[in-house]
């Protein structure tokens, strides 16, 4: 029997999903050889067509909405465009950052090599506001690094812009990369988390979006738990009350 995705809402014109880490939202000419995405999955498992109303990346887990018809899917782009959704996340980032903080950096656009042609490749920065509030940290008596012991946290991040890997980049600026995070991490740490934890995932979840639904027009407000290795490593962490 086919994989089936958690589904977390869904009406007459909204379904959400609670993505897992690995899956891809689309099919993308950087991973041409999977074979498994999102949009086809949830496609075959209710039957219809979904169009996806944004993306996480791949190694996020959380909700991810679709529209079922393309109008709904064109009024959710816009609400995404105009910033009018709230999205809340978790991460577990290396360090221990302030209690709470906004992070107002500029970020070049990033593309893939088969997107975006003509005046939207453009490469300037464009302004990125990301607001974090710490909910948990942990030394660990052990040198990972070149510490004798090893600092992590546990973070809420509210990403205010909409801007590509936003939230991976931006707590990268501040020097406190997210755990498990390939590209714009410390391999280091992502290994120890890997090989103590048993957690290869990267540490960021999209844990609450808020939109405003496009029929009723009341604010919907869709959660996905925390579950998996990232549960697993908060609990051995002492967090397994934010889970």
């Amino acid at each position: 029997m086919p994989e089936e995705l958690n589904i977390l809402y869904r009406d007459d014109y909204l379904i959400a999903i609670d993505k897992p880490s690995g899956l891809l939202v689309h099919r993308s000419e950087l991973d041409r050889h999977e074979t498994r995405f999102a949009v086809q999955m949830l496609r075959d498992q209710i039957g219809q067509h979904v169009w996806a109303a944004h993306r996480i990346d791949r190694g996020t887990s959380g909700v991810l909405l679709f529209a079922l018809n393309p109008e709904i899917a064109s009024a959710l782009g816009k609400q995404f465009e105009e910033g009018n959704v709230d999205k809340n996340y978790l991460a577990v980032v290396r360090g221990h950052p302030p209690g709470s903080g906004e992070i107002d950096h500029p970020l070049t656009r990033q593309r893939d090599k088969y997107e975006w042609k003509g005046e939207r490749s453009s490469t300037e920065a464009q302004p990125a506001l990301t607001r974090y509030k710490r909910l948990a940290t942990v030394e660990l008596p052990i040198a990972v690094d070149r510490y004798p012991s090893s600092r992590y946290a546990l973070l809420e991040v509210e990403p205010l812009s909409g801007r590509r890997h936003q939230i991976r980049r931006h707590l990268k600026h501040i020097a406190h990369p997210i755990i498990g995070d390939a590209t714009h991490g410390k391999g280091i740490h992502n290994r120890f988390f890997a090989g103590n934890f048993g957690c290869a995932r990267m540490l960021l979840a999209c844990t609450s979006l808020t939109i405003s639904h496009p029929v009723q027009q009341t604010r919907l407000q869709i959660k996905a738990p925390v579950s998996g290795s990232f549960a697993a490593t908060l609990a051995q962490l002492a967090w397994a009350e934010f889970v």
